[in-house]
């Protein structure tokens, strides 16, 4: 079971002898409006997050290779506070997941290299680091079933 407002999407896949073909996003099927696109590439054992700000919508995928994906609840109003789910993105199942505001986001790369995507839906001015919120990876209050003990980190996520 997801939190509150969070939803899981698998889109339709059109497969033929030369690869495959798939919409990330359609006006309209989501009822957002979304700022700009990120996306990142990353080598195995890379952990990045756990990061999440008030104000954006989230609608993540991941492109190529395989992540162990984790959500928290970072929503202090919310029955699921402070409780974490897990599970595997990557680009053969191609699932796409959408977090509300106060769910903060972070992925382990399982593949040898990965390119995780998502589109940014917010208000007004863009939630920079300085805006937003850092959950350590290894917090105990949290106690995160990562399938690694010794992520490679950045100096933020330390």
């Amino acid at each position: 079971m997801l939190f509150s407002g969070c939803q899981v999407f698998k889109p339709e896949v059109f497969t033929d002898y030369r690869g495959d073909l798939w919409t990330t996003w359609k006006k309209g099927e989501i009822p957002l409006e979304f700022n700009h696109d990120k996306v990142s590439t990353s080598r195995k054992n890379v952990l990045r997050g756990i990061h999440g700000d008030f104000k954006a919508h989230k609608l993540i995928t991941c492109l190529y290779g395989e992540l162990y994906f984790v959500m928290v609840d970072n929503r202090k109003d919310s029955e699921t506070y402070s409780q974490w789910r897990g599970m595997i993105l990557d680009d053969k199942t191609r699932y796409q997941v959408l977090l509300p505001p106060g769910v903060g986001n972070g992925f382990l790369v399982l593949s040898e290299h990965s390119v995780f995507s998502y589109k940014w839906s917010y208000p007004g001015e863009y939630p920079d680091v300085e805006d937003q919120f850092t959950i350590k990876w290894n917090d105990e209050r949290l106690n995160i079933d990562w399938p690694i003990s010794n992520p490679i980190l950045q100096q933020r996520d330390k």
